[in-house]
């Protein structure tokens, strides 16, 4: 099957096929060869490992929109360039009405026929995104909802500070049952169709993200998941697992799925493990796309659309679920709001670089804060932290050294991040590579905070002039520590920021005692009040 598709089929930037299509044409080889099909979920599982890389979009206009599979075509070569999906052979006529032969010729005109398609896509320059960072126009989400086909310029001008989207879908996983027995009723086809769908559904979230028209999340989530809570299954009964794809209900798992297995598969222990590991991994991604370097300067407009977007997820995505089994609930709801966290404080954190940009070019300022700094009793400061702390005195008189030379340097604020990372690396590397990494540096973040705030009370009572720069100083060095920390743990136990993060949240969501987080090869333990990282309350200056 995987040379029938090779010989068939190529890889091509800017083209797409039916869905359908391709499916029919499988079912036609298989009915011409005497071989049983597989159905459709298995057959693009073996479409999308054969050819990597492709991408699935719904194009088309409102009502009349099919999914496709970018970046794939019929080979010139092929005998299926000439037949229809009914089998029939394509005729293709002239301008003059008379007919053309059929062949190499049609491969011809059909080759030109993309070829000009992808060239007025590139000239429109609207929309979606590809697997290759790309964008194309005309193409909706589905036949209920559906971005803008036109781009303003202010979102057009935002995208250019957006992250890269080739890699931000997760790789294909499986979902693991192990030596546990699959739900009564469950075959592996069904895993196929909810993995499938799953992954396809967080390629529209993408494109919505990518677009900047977050509002539209809110609809796909609704989408998704509320057709869950009203199939029924007789709506869903005649559909067998292998029948052949319909354009009208695909991408949706009521429609693909019978109402008895989806409940238990949404109950199903390992599928609730895929679901929030998928989603730890996804969420990341959506931040590095939304926020790729939290240190670069960013339109207002783009910062503010995400803090609106942040302040919205956990509504929507709960509102979106109800009537879901409750611990699949708490999971997502988990997910979000990490990512809604993790947003906010990237944009927090970024307001607070811009901000901190301009003391760190004023010579004046800076000047100011290095003789105010000189005045500190950094001796008594080590005295009353030191019962609390018990920190290396060495090593704390390294970092004042090291903190006055830099500022007199008067270094950029990215010379100053670097010096940073450099901090952690030299305080955390002791402890990498053992169990006890997360509670050492959790301690460091205490014990960094700690210090500063005991510099900054002797500032404040010193009545130095300075007084307001430290404090924006300090506001952003123990905000960029904790971003340096998160990410280094998370590194630690192979696992991302955000599922790090959502730690946090268990015991605010989650009604059980413990829960566990997998990282792929082993799962862990934890309690609720166990948290990895402390969870810092919201900055008074952060705005809604």
């Amino acid at each position: 099957m995987v040379q029938w598709l090779m010989d068939n089929y190529e890889t091509a930037e800017g083209v797409s096929l039916p869905r359908s299509t391709l499916y029919n044409h499988y079912l036609r080889h298989c009915a011409d060869n005497k071989l049983d099909p597989v159905n459709a979920a298995s057959f693009g599982k073996l479409i999308r490992s054969v050819f990597l890389g492709l991408r699935t979009r719904r194009l088309g206009t409102r009502g009349n929109s099919k999914y496709h599979y970018y970046g794939i075509r019929i080979k010139p070569t092929s005998p299926l360039i000439n037949v229809n999906d009914d089998g029939s052979p394509i005729t293709i006529r002239s301008s003059s009405g008379h007919l053309k032969k059929s062949g190499q010729q049609a491969a011809t005109q059909q080759t030109a026929q993309q070829t000009q398609q992808t060239t007025q896509q590139t000239q429109q320059n609207q929309g979606k995104v590809t697997s290759s960072g790309q964008k194309n126009a005309d193409t909706h989400y589905d036949s209920h909802t559906q971005v803008p086909a036109e781009a303003s310029p202010q979102t057009l001008q935002n995208q250019q500070y957006l992250g890269d989207v080739s890699t931000a879908i997760p790789q294909y996983e499986e979902i693991d049952y192990g030596s546990s027995p699959m739900p009564t009723g469950v075959t592996c086809a069904h895993l196929d169709t909810f993995t499938t769908l799953y992954k396809e559904h967080s390629e529209t979230i993408l494109e919505a993200v990518f677009n900047l028209q977050f509002t539209t999340v809110e609809a796909l989530w609704k989408r998704f998941w509320l057709m869950n809570n009203n199939n029924s299954v007789s709506a869903v009964s005649g559909k067998s697992s292998s029948s052949e794809i319909s354009d009208d209900d695909e991408g949706d798992l009521a429609s693909l799925l019978p109402s008895s297995v989806l409940q238990a598969l949404l109950r199903s222990p390992p599928v609730m493990v895929y679901v929030r590991n998928f989603d730890y991994k996804f969420y990341q991604n959506l931040v590095d796309v939304l926020i790729p370097d939290v240190l670069r300067s960013i339109p207002s407009s783009l910062t503010q659309a995400i803090r609106n977007f942040a302040k919205s997820l956990e509504s929507w995505l709960y509102n979106a679920m109800l009537g879901c089994p409750q611990e699949l609930v708490n999971i997502k709801v988990t997910a979000v709001a990490s990512l809604a966290q993790t947003l906010r404080r990237y944009t927090s954190l970024n307001h607070l670089a811009q901000a901190a940009r301009a003391v760190l070019q004023n010579s004046t300022q800076i000047s100011q804060m290095l003789a105010d700094l000189n005045r500190v009793d950094f001796h008594n400061v080590q005295e009353q932290a030191s019962w609390v702390c018990q920190c290396d005195v060495g090593m704390v008189d390294r970092l004042e050294e090291d903190f006055k030379a830099t500022l007199q340097q008067q270094n950029s604020l990215e010379q100053w991040a670097d010096w940073l990372r450099t901090v952690v690396t030299r305080v955390l590397r002791p402890h990498e590579g053992k169990t006890d990494f997360p509670k050492h540096a959790r301690q460091f973040l205490l014990k960094w905070s700690f210090y500063s705030s005991m510099v900054i009370r002797d500032l404040t009572l010193r009545s130095a002039a300075s007084f307001g720069s430290f404090h924006l100083i300090r506001l952003l060095y123990d905000e960029y520590m904790f971003y340096l920390v998160e990410h280094k743990v998370a590194t630690s136990l192979r696992l991302t920021p955000i599922a790090v993060i959502s730690q946090g949240y268990n015991n605010r969501v989650s009604d059980s005692s413990n829960y566990s987080i997998y990282n792929g090869d082993t799962v862990s333990n934890h309690r609720p009040d166990e948290a990895i990282l402390p969870t810092f309350k919201r900055l008074k200056y952060e705005t809604s």
